[in-house]
């Protein structure tokens, strides 16, 4: 089924920041902000392995934002390495809670793909150190969170690590790497790329078993 969406523009660090809103039937249960990948190499929130997450949280009942990052459609300014990507999204996240009051009372899902799984651990950790709420789940699929880090991270033990097997992008071991420093288990689906293809109803059924639990 089509998602129900909205547009919406947040304000960053650079300016605009352009944003879908996938809504569900029912009165919010809480949010998702699902964060696309590389915007220097086609990354962006119509991506498939973006809507695809976007979508299983809709079904959980989750008011979702899918932003465009810096340069991408029409959010201002130029691709920044996951520096002012993360500083945009922690502007957004706080406009968030200021516009829709309930919907930010409720569950909050995190979600990265590839770049993003970067801008959201950093997101994560920013707002740890901070004291404010972090995320009830952080969803990390394609993780290249060192690929993009600029600060030092921290992630919750909750956090769901999705890799493919046959990843061509991120190996599954530089993924290892990172899940084995964190000490946190990952789901590894076979034979997957990096974009999942032919995997995303795998996928979509994984992440609803996770937001069940929320």
């Amino acid at each position: 089924m089509p998602l129900r969406t909205q547009k919406m523009v947040f304000q960053g660090q650079a300016g605009d920041i352009d944003c879908i809103i996938d809504l569900p039937d029912d009165t919010p249960a809480g949010w998702a902000l699902v964060l696309h990948p590389h915007p220097l190499h086609g990354g962006a929130r119509e991506n498939k392995v973006v809507t695809t997450i976007a979508r299983a949280c809709v079904q959980r009942g989750l008011m979702t934002v899918r932003p465009n990052f810096r340069g991408v459609g029409a959010s201002a300014g130029q691709f920044d390495a996951a520096v002012g990507e993360t500083a945009d999204m922690l502007e957004l996240i706080r406009q968030f809670e200021v516009e829709f009051p309930e919907a930010a009372a409720g569950k909050w899902v995190l979600a990265g793909f590839s770049f993003g799984t970067s801008v959201a651990a950093q997101v994560c950790s920013t707002r740890a150190e901070q004291a404010l709420k972090v995320p009830d789940a952080l969803l990390l699929l394609g993780s290249a969170v060192e690929r993009f880090r600029f600060r030092e991270v921290r992630v919750p033990d909750h956090t769901l690590l999705v890799h493919g097997e046959a990843d061509e992008v991120v190996p599954l071991s530089e993924a290892m790497d990172f899940a084995r420093a964190h000490e946190l288990p990952m789901v590894v689906v076979p034979d997957a790329s990096h974009f999942f293809h032919g995997k995303l109803i795998l996928l979509k059924n994984l992440l609803a078993v996770r937001l069940l639990a929320l």
